[in-house]
C-alpha cells in the first residue's frame, strides 16, 4: 500500500508498520496515517464475517466427519480462524489508540 502499511495475507488487511514516535511525524503525515486507517479498519467487520463463515462451514464439515485425524485438522482449522478473527478485534480496537495520538 505505502510505507505506513503492510499487507497481512493471514488477515487480509494492511497493517500498519510505523517504525517511529507518533510525535515525529508531521501533522499532514498523520493525518494521512489516520485517514488510511480508518478506511482499512471499515474493512475489519467484512473481514469477521468472511472468517466466520469459514468457521461454520468448517464446523458443519466437522460435524459429518467420522474420520479422527481429518476431525484433528479442521478442529485446527477452526482455531486458526478463530484467531484470525480475535486479531482483527484487536486491530480494530487499534483507532482509539491512533486517535488519542492524533488529539494529543
Amino acid at each position: 500500500m505505502n510505507h505506513y502499511f503492510t499487507w497481512n495475507d493471514r488477515l487480509g488487511i494492511s497493517l500498519p508498520t510505523i517504525e517511529r514516535e507518533w510525535e515525529a511525524f508531521s501533522e499532514a503525515e498523520r493525518t494521512y496515517i489516520v485517514t488510511q486507517w480508518e478506511d482499512i479498519r471499515g474493512s475489519i467487520p467484512d473481514r469477521v464475517i468472511a472468517f466466520e463463515r469459514v468457521i461454520n462451514a468448517k464446523q458443519a464439515q466437522l460435524f459429518e466427519e467420522e474420520d479422527f485425524e481429518r476431525s484433528c485438522d479442521i478442529n485446527l482449522d477452526i482455531a486458526e480462524f478463530a484467531s484470525r478473527i480475535n486479531d482483527l478485534h484487536i486491530w480494530y480496537r487499534m483507532n482509539q489508540e491512533i486517535e488519542s495520538k492524533r488529539h494529543s
